[in-house]
């Protein structure tokens, strides 16, 4: 247990430089995978409802109440990891959510689903907060947005890895019970390399702002061993006093909407509008979480390059607004599935284009109200992300049931763009000049 509490308290008072900040700011961006592959459920949700007979309103309310936990945990845990540090709760989080996903396969009733995942979401509640600061603490601001779209590989490239496993191995197992032992077989294998690799910043390197890794080179030859402070310890409510905190949360969860809809019900969606059978759909699904990454990766390797986050995020979002009038005409003609995945590809790569260098911006913005306090920032974002998703499993199959799949990407889509581009121009940062800005904010009464 000693040693189990050690691997858990290892703190940095050096900022780390070259091959050891890559590598600690990937096993960060794998943490954040793992947690996020582990809740993966939509590849073989058509299988899931059929064998156990459950509505698609019914897994609406448990996915919805499985949401609304997760919410709570996110905003309740990313305080505390800025005050005690990200591993201390990350990596036990890691761990027992193997289990509950090992435990899926005992699943047989609807009351079975709704316990257990309540208890995942809680739990995997966790890594939102402490994923982001610590990609945030190994990421200078010249390169964040580009660490924060390897960030986002978290549920992009677990939405894309799972319904990539589910394509190759259903057509074999034929059961979705093999998923979940799968999952939880790579998923604990991967925590095992995370828990021994890991690393927490100290409570005084989390207080900076890091504009490069050469300015930390030259701190470092300075003050190889800072001394850490206990005064000024970082309170959640000192971030909550801004308005553009929330405005960059609210509008990106809105905008998240169309994302969120894939993510919980792609597949479903795939199959009910398109009548592609249940492996088809997961293997199309795939192709929009794999250029979603492509263009989160490259959007935000050019927004580091102009240092220019607010423009090419709403390019993103006009030429995704644009794009959705022609794919919501797709629905009810027939589609080649080859062609499906090509719609379904620049779907993905569009939201991703927009929501690269919002994750940049927005960890800046909560950089420069306090540095020490991102994991709470992105704990808000956590709890605001999944509020809005709550949205999605109450009202999209009560739309669909109503009216239909195309019916409601109409309202995910109209709501997004329209709240998200005018919540954007709140955000503090450079539009068309690279310049580095010196912000003041008066702390609010």
């Amino acid at each position: 247990m000693a040693n189990f509490s050690g691997l858990l308290s290892r703190e940095l008072t050096v900022y780390p430089t070259g091959g050891r900040r890559v590598w600690l700011l990937f096993i960060a961006i794998l943490a954040n995978f793992i947690a996020s592959y582990e809740a993966q459920i939509a590849p073989v949700l058509p299988l899931l409802l059929n064998d156990l007979n459950i509505s698609l309103a019914q897994y609406g309310m448990v996915s919805a109440c499985s949401v609304l936990a997760s919410a709570v945990s996110a905003l309740l845990f990313a305080p505390l990891a800025d005050r005690y540090g990200r591993v201390k709760f990350l990596v036990p989080s890691l761990f027992l959510t193997c289990v509950c996903v090992y435990a899926m396969v005992l699943v047989e009733t609807l009351s079975h689903l709704l316990v257990l995942r309540i208890i995942l979401a809680f739990v995997d509640g966790i890594a939102v907060g402490t994923t982001a600061g610590l990609v945030r603490d190994f990421s200078p601001r010249l390169g964040r947005a580009l660490a924060f779209g390897f960030w986002t590989f978290g549920p992009v490239g677990s939405n894309f890895f799972a319904n990539a496993m589910a394509g190759w191995t259903l057509p074999i197992f034929h059961v979705w019970q093999s998923q979940f032992v799968i999952g939880g077989t790579i998923a604990l294998l991967s925590s095992i390399v995370i828990l021994f690799n890991i690393a927490d910043l100290s409570p005084k390197l989390r207080s900076r702002i890091i504009h490069s890794t050469e300015e930390m080179e030259a701190q470092n030859e300075k003050s190889p061993s800072p001394t850490d402070s206990t005064e000024n310890t970082p309170k959640m409510r000192e971030i909550l006093r801004y308005p553009h905190i929330w405005t960059l949360c609210i509008g990106i969860t809105l905008f998240l909407l169309t994302y969120m809809t894939i993510a919980s019900f792609g597949t479903k969606l795939l199959v009910d509008a398109f009548h592609y059978d249940a492996h088809q759909a997961a293997s199309i699904a795939k192709y929009f979480w794999l250029f979603n990454l492509f263009t989160l990766l490259l959007a935000g390797w050019i927004s580091d390059r102009l240092q220019l986050r607010k423009i090419v995020s709403l390019t993103g979002a006009v030429l995704f607004a644009i794009y959705m009038i022609f794919f919501i005409s797709l629905f009810g003609t027939e589609v080649p599935e080859g062609q499906m995945m090509i719609y379904t590809s620049l779907l993905g790569g569009l939201i991703g284009i927009a929501y690269g260098p919002w994750c940049a911006l927005f960890s800046e913005n909560a950089e420069d109200v306090k540095a020490s306090l991102q994991s709470s920032a992105w704990g808000l974002f956590g709890f605001a992300s999944r509020v809005v998703s709550l949205t999605v499993y109450f009202a999209a199959p009560i739309v669909v049931a109503a009216h239909s799949w195309e019916t409601w990407l109409w309202i995910a889509v109209g709501v997004g763009v329209i709240v998200y581009i005018p919540f954007l121009f709140t955000g503090r940062g450079p539009w068309f000049r690279r310049k580095e800005e010196k912000i003041t904010f008066t702390p609010a009464p």
